[in-house]
Protein backbone atom coordinates (compact mmCIF):
# COMPACT_ATOMS: atom_id res chain seq x y z
CA UNK A 1 0.00 0.00 0.00
CA UNK A 2 1.45 3.54 -1.26
CA UNK A 3 1.37 6.01 1.28
CA UNK A 4 1.27 9.83 0.25
CA UNK A 5 3.88 12.52 1.20
CA UNK A 6 3.45 16.50 1.12
CA UNK A 7 5.43 19.14 1.83
CA UNK A 8 3.95 21.70 3.42
CA UNK A 9 4.92 25.75 4.58
CA UNK A 10 4.08 27.99 7.52
CA UNK A 11 4.87 31.48 7.07
CA UNK A 12 5.98 33.65 9.84
CA UNK A 13 5.91 37.27 8.59
CA UNK A 14 5.84 40.88 9.45
CA UNK A 15 2.95 42.30 7.46
CA UNK A 16 3.46 45.74 6.26
CA UNK A 17 0.99 47.24 8.83
CA UNK A 18 -2.19 49.37 7.75
CA UNK A 19 -1.07 48.81 4.17
CA UNK A 20 -3.19 46.97 1.59
CA UNK A 21 -0.87 47.03 -1.54
CA UNK A 22 2.46 46.49 0.12
CA UNK A 23 1.05 43.41 2.30
CA UNK A 24 -0.37 41.83 -1.27
CA UNK A 25 3.03 42.31 -2.32
CA UNK A 26 4.56 40.75 0.66
CA UNK A 27 2.23 37.58 0.44
CA UNK A 28 3.25 37.19 -3.11
CA UNK A 29 7.01 37.08 -2.04
CA UNK A 30 6.43 34.40 0.20
CA UNK A 31 4.59 32.73 -2.05
CA UNK A 32 7.44 32.65 -4.36
CA UNK A 33 9.80 31.68 -1.21
CA UNK A 34 6.81 28.15 -0.69
CA UNK A 35 7.65 27.76 -4.51
CA UNK A 36 11.49 27.49 -3.98
CA UNK A 37 11.12 24.99 -0.96
CA UNK A 38 8.59 22.59 -3.24
CA UNK A 39 5.74 23.46 -0.88
CA UNK A 40 2.39 21.79 -2.13
CA UNK A 41 0.34 24.20 0.75
CA UNK A 42 1.31 27.21 2.58
CA UNK A 43 -0.52 28.75 5.34
CA UNK A 44 -0.39 32.44 6.32
CA UNK A 45 -0.97 33.98 9.66
CA UNK A 46 -4.12 35.37 11.20
CA UNK A 47 -4.85 38.90 9.78
CA UNK A 48 -1.64 39.20 7.89
CA UNK A 49 -3.82 41.47 5.30
CA UNK A 50 -3.83 44.59 6.67
CA UNK A 51 -2.12 43.15 10.24
CA UNK A 52 -3.78 41.87 13.77
CA UNK A 53 -4.03 45.26 15.22
CA UNK A 54 -2.36 44.23 18.38
CA UNK A 55 -2.30 46.61 21.57
CA UNK A 56 -4.38 49.49 19.47
CA UNK A 57 -7.42 50.35 21.51
CA UNK A 58 -9.90 51.91 18.64
CA UNK A 59 -10.66 54.31 21.80
CA UNK A 60 -13.44 51.71 22.78
CA UNK A 61 -15.23 52.94 25.59
CA UNK A 62 -18.43 51.67 26.72
CA UNK A 63 -21.63 53.35 25.35
CA UNK A 64 -19.51 56.18 24.06
CA UNK A 65 -17.52 55.94 20.23
CA UNK A 66 -14.56 58.83 19.43
CA UNK A 67 -13.27 60.67 16.64
CA UNK A 68 -10.37 59.14 17.65
CA UNK A 69 -11.29 55.48 17.64
CA UNK A 70 -13.27 56.20 14.13
CA UNK A 71 -10.41 57.42 12.60
CA UNK A 72 -8.19 54.13 13.69
CA UNK A 73 -10.93 52.23 12.14
CA UNK A 74 -11.22 54.19 8.66
CA UNK A 75 -7.48 53.72 8.74
CA UNK A 76 -8.21 49.75 9.23
CA UNK A 77 -10.78 48.96 6.92
CA UNK A 78 -9.56 51.07 4.21
CA UNK A 79 -6.60 48.39 4.13
CA UNK A 80 -8.64 45.51 4.21
CA UNK A 81 -9.14 43.14 1.94
CA UNK A 82 -12.34 42.60 -0.66
CA UNK A 83 -12.67 39.54 -1.99
CA UNK A 84 -13.77 40.57 -4.99
CA UNK A 85 -10.90 42.99 -5.76
CA UNK A 86 -7.98 43.71 -7.80
CA UNK A 87 -5.91 42.94 -4.99
CA UNK A 88 -7.12 39.42 -4.66
CA UNK A 89 -6.81 38.72 -8.10
CA UNK A 90 -3.02 39.59 -7.73
CA UNK A 91 -2.74 37.11 -5.28
CA UNK A 92 -4.59 34.56 -7.73
CA UNK A 93 -2.67 35.24 -10.35
CA UNK A 94 0.44 34.59 -8.34
CA UNK A 95 -0.92 31.53 -6.58
CA UNK A 96 -1.66 30.70 -10.20
CA UNK A 97 1.44 30.88 -10.98
CA UNK A 98 2.93 29.15 -8.31
CA UNK A 99 0.90 25.72 -8.61
CA UNK A 100 -0.21 25.50 -5.06
CA UNK A 101 -2.70 25.52 -2.40
CA UNK A 102 -2.65 28.81 -0.31
CA UNK A 103 -4.65 29.27 3.16
CA UNK A 104 -3.97 33.15 3.57
CA UNK A 105 -5.53 35.45 7.01
CA UNK A 106 -7.20 38.22 5.85
CA UNK A 107 -9.43 41.06 7.43
CA UNK A 108 -11.86 40.50 5.58
CA UNK A 109 -14.64 43.66 4.35
CA UNK A 110 -17.97 43.06 3.14
CA UNK A 111 -18.72 45.13 -0.41
CA UNK A 112 -22.10 45.96 1.09
CA UNK A 113 -22.36 47.72 4.23
CA UNK A 114 -18.51 47.70 5.24
CA UNK A 115 -18.11 45.45 8.19
CA UNK A 116 -15.06 43.77 8.68
CA UNK A 117 -14.31 40.10 9.07
CA UNK A 118 -11.47 37.80 10.72
CA UNK A 119 -11.52 35.35 7.63
CA UNK A 120 -8.91 32.84 6.13
CA UNK A 121 -9.29 32.06 2.18
CA UNK A 122 -8.71 29.24 0.78
CA UNK A 123 -7.14 29.31 -2.99
CA UNK A 124 -6.57 26.21 -4.99
CA UNK A 125 -3.48 25.79 -7.01
CA UNK A 126 -5.21 26.97 -10.33
CA UNK A 127 -5.45 30.37 -8.53
CA UNK A 128 -9.21 30.20 -7.72
CA UNK A 129 -10.64 31.07 -4.43
CA UNK A 130 -11.99 27.58 -3.27
CA UNK A 131 -14.12 29.57 -0.38
CA UNK A 132 -13.79 31.27 2.89
CA UNK A 133 -13.84 30.57 6.66
CA UNK A 134 -14.85 33.67 9.00
CA UNK A 135 -14.46 33.78 12.63
CA UNK A 136 -17.20 32.36 14.36
CA UNK A 137 -16.40 34.65 17.71
CA UNK A 138 -13.93 37.31 17.73
CA UNK A 139 -12.34 37.88 21.38
CA UNK A 140 -12.44 40.87 23.64
CA UNK A 141 -11.79 43.92 22.33
CA UNK A 142 -11.58 42.22 18.41
CA UNK A 143 -15.89 42.00 18.58
CA UNK A 144 -15.38 46.02 18.83
CA UNK A 145 -13.88 45.74 14.74
CA UNK A 146 -14.79 42.26 13.89
CA UNK A 147 -18.03 40.66 12.88
CA UNK A 148 -19.27 37.69 13.99
CA UNK A 149 -20.08 34.34 11.37
CA UNK A 150 -22.26 31.30 11.42
CA UNK A 151 -21.73 27.15 10.42
CA UNK A 152 -21.95 28.37 6.41
CA UNK A 153 -18.09 29.27 6.59
CA UNK A 154 -17.23 26.25 8.33
CA UNK A 155 -15.79 24.79 5.30
CA UNK A 156 -13.60 22.46 4.25
CA UNK A 157 -11.65 20.61 0.89
CA UNK A 158 -11.15 17.55 -0.62
CA UNK A 159 -7.86 18.31 -2.34
CA UNK A 160 -5.00 16.29 -4.08
CA UNK A 161 -2.97 17.22 -0.82
CA UNK A 162 -5.34 16.32 1.79
CA UNK A 163 -8.46 16.88 3.70
CA UNK A 164 -8.18 21.02 4.70
CA UNK A 165 -9.85 22.54 7.09
CA UNK A 166 -9.13 25.37 10.45
CA UNK A 167 -10.36 27.72 12.64
CA UNK A 168 -9.04 30.38 13.81
CA UNK A 169 -6.97 31.75 16.93
CA UNK A 170 -9.40 31.42 19.72
CA UNK A 171 -11.82 29.45 18.29
CA UNK A 172 -9.45 26.61 18.64
CA UNK A 173 -10.62 26.28 22.10
CA UNK A 174 -14.15 25.57 21.08
CA UNK A 175 -14.39 21.92 21.66
CA UNK A 176 -17.50 21.98 19.34
CA UNK A 177 -16.02 23.88 16.50
CA UNK A 178 -13.30 21.20 16.44
CA UNK A 179 -15.78 18.58 16.69
CA UNK A 180 -17.39 19.80 12.93
CA UNK A 181 -14.28 19.85 11.68
CA UNK A 182 -13.21 16.09 12.89
CA UNK A 183 -16.82 14.73 11.45
CA UNK A 184 -15.48 16.36 8.04
CA UNK A 185 -11.90 13.72 8.24
CA UNK A 186 -9.76 16.78 8.42
CA UNK A 187 -6.21 15.51 7.80
CA UNK A 188 -4.37 18.68 7.65
CA UNK A 189 -5.57 21.35 10.29
CA UNK A 190 -4.90 25.00 9.98
CA UNK A 191 -4.86 27.31 12.76
CA UNK A 192 -4.03 30.96 11.44
CA UNK A 193 -3.31 32.68 15.23
CA UNK A 194 -2.31 36.03 16.68
CA UNK A 195 -1.38 33.73 20.28
CA UNK A 196 2.07 33.91 20.85
CA UNK A 197 2.01 32.71 24.44
CA UNK A 198 3.88 29.19 25.35
CA UNK A 199 0.56 27.58 26.55
CA UNK A 200 -0.60 27.75 22.87
CA UNK A 201 1.79 25.35 21.90
CA UNK A 202 0.05 23.10 24.17
CA UNK A 203 -3.38 23.99 22.56
CA UNK A 204 -2.03 22.93 19.01
CA UNK A 205 -0.67 19.67 20.34
CA UNK A 206 -3.65 18.67 21.84
CA UNK A 207 -5.60 19.35 18.49
CA UNK A 208 -3.17 16.85 17.09
CA UNK A 209 -3.73 14.05 19.35
CA UNK A 210 -7.53 14.45 19.96
CA UNK A 211 -8.28 14.74 15.89
CA UNK A 212 -5.19 12.44 14.70
CA UNK A 213 -4.71 14.98 12.41
CA UNK A 214 -1.69 16.80 10.71
CA UNK A 215 -1.80 20.74 12.58
CA UNK A 216 -0.28 23.54 11.17
CA UNK A 217 0.01 26.98 12.94
CA UNK A 218 0.58 30.30 11.71
CA UNK A 219 1.49 33.78 13.62
CA UNK A 220 3.10 37.02 12.90
CA UNK A 221 6.23 37.97 14.05
CA UNK A 222 5.52 42.08 14.83
CA UNK A 223 7.51 44.49 16.47
CA UNK A 224 6.46 47.64 17.79
CA UNK A 225 8.57 49.85 15.29
CA UNK A 226 6.87 48.27 12.15
CA UNK A 227 3.67 50.20 13.15
CA UNK A 228 3.16 53.25 11.20
CA UNK A 229 4.52 56.18 12.86
CA UNK A 230 1.28 57.61 13.66
CA UNK A 231 0.60 55.04 16.07
CA UNK A 232 3.69 55.15 17.86
CA UNK A 233 2.50 57.25 20.42
CA UNK A 234 -0.41 54.65 21.09
CA UNK A 235 2.33 51.78 21.90
CA UNK A 236 4.25 53.65 24.55
CA UNK A 237 3.57 51.55 27.08
CA UNK A 238 4.11 48.49 24.62
CA UNK A 239 7.11 45.75 24.86
CA UNK A 240 9.19 46.05 21.83
CA UNK A 241 8.51 42.65 20.18
CA UNK A 242 4.47 43.17 20.44
CA UNK A 243 4.21 39.46 18.83
CA UNK A 244 6.98 36.78 19.22
CA UNK A 245 5.21 34.37 16.67
CA UNK A 246 5.12 30.32 17.56
CA UNK A 247 4.59 28.96 14.07
CA UNK A 248 4.81 24.94 14.55
CA UNK A 249 4.05 22.01 12.23
CA UNK A 250 2.36 19.08 14.73
CA UNK A 251 2.62 15.16 13.57
CA UNK A 252 -0.75 13.73 14.30
CA UNK A 253 0.88 11.63 16.81
CA UNK A 254 2.13 15.41 18.64
CA UNK A 255 5.21 14.87 17.44
CA UNK A 256 6.93 18.26 16.31
CA UNK A 257 8.10 18.00 12.61
CA UNK A 258 8.43 22.00 12.31
CA UNK A 259 9.10 25.10 14.84
CA UNK A 260 8.12 25.96 17.20
CA UNK A 261 9.83 29.89 15.72
CA UNK A 262 10.28 32.33 17.72
CA UNK A 263 11.31 36.21 17.29
CA UNK A 264 11.88 36.16 13.70
CA UNK A 265 10.30 35.59 10.69
CA UNK A 266 10.97 32.58 8.89
CA UNK A 267 9.33 29.34 6.69
CA UNK A 268 8.57 26.56 8.49
CA UNK A 269 8.74 23.13 6.55
CA UNK A 270 7.90 19.73 6.85
CA UNK A 271 6.81 16.58 4.83
CA UNK A 272 3.51 15.08 6.04
CA UNK A 273 4.08 11.29 6.41
CA UNK A 274 0.05 10.30 5.61
CA UNK A 275 0.86 6.47 6.55
CA UNK A 276 1.06 8.46 9.96
CA UNK A 277 -2.72 9.43 9.93
CA UNK A 278 -3.67 5.70 9.52
CA UNK A 279 -1.54 4.46 12.19
CA UNK A 280 -2.57 7.28 14.81
CA UNK A 281 -5.72 5.67 14.50
CA UNK A 282 -5.19 2.15 16.09
CA UNK A 283 -5.68 3.39 19.85
CA UNK A 284 -8.10 6.70 19.31
CA UNK A 285 -10.40 8.51 16.76
CA UNK A 286 -12.80 10.54 17.79
CA UNK A 287 -15.21 10.31 15.01
CA UNK A 288 -14.72 6.70 14.71
CA UNK A 289 -14.09 3.85 16.96
CA UNK A 290 -13.89 6.57 20.33
CA UNK A 291 -16.87 8.65 19.51
CA UNK A 292 -19.45 7.01 21.07
CA UNK A 293 -22.14 7.76 18.69
CA UNK A 294 -24.79 6.12 21.34
CA UNK A 295 -24.34 8.47 23.76
CA UNK A 296 -22.82 11.78 21.80
CA UNK A 297 -24.68 13.32 18.58
CA UNK A 298 -23.01 16.57 16.86
CA UNK A 299 -25.51 18.70 14.94
CA UNK A 300 -23.97 21.78 13.02
CA UNK A 301 -26.40 24.17 11.64
CA UNK A 302 -25.55 25.28 7.92
CA UNK A 303 -22.20 23.83 7.90
CA UNK A 304 -21.66 22.89 3.78
CA UNK A 305 -20.35 19.15 3.02
CA UNK A 306 -16.78 19.08 2.58
CA UNK A 307 -16.24 19.91 -0.87
CA UNK A 308 -14.38 17.85 -3.31
CA UNK A 309 -12.06 19.50 -5.83
CA UNK A 310 -10.92 18.16 -8.81
CA UNK A 311 -7.22 17.53 -9.48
Amino acid sequence: MNFKSIRVGVVQATPALFDLEKSVDLVIDWIEKAVQADCQLVLFPESFIPCYPRGLTFDAIVGRRTEKGRSVWLDYWANSLEVDSVQTRRIQEAVKKANLFVALGVTEKEPVGGTLHCALLYFGKDGRLLGKHRKLKPTGLERYIWGESDGSTLVSFDTEVGKLGGLICWENYMPLARTALYQQGIEIYLAPTADARDSWQATMQHIALEGRCFVLASNQFVTKADYPDRYQADLVDEPTIMSRGGSVIISPMGELLAGPLWDQEGLLIADLDFSVLAKSKLDFDCVGHYARNDVFNLTVTNQPPIQKIAD
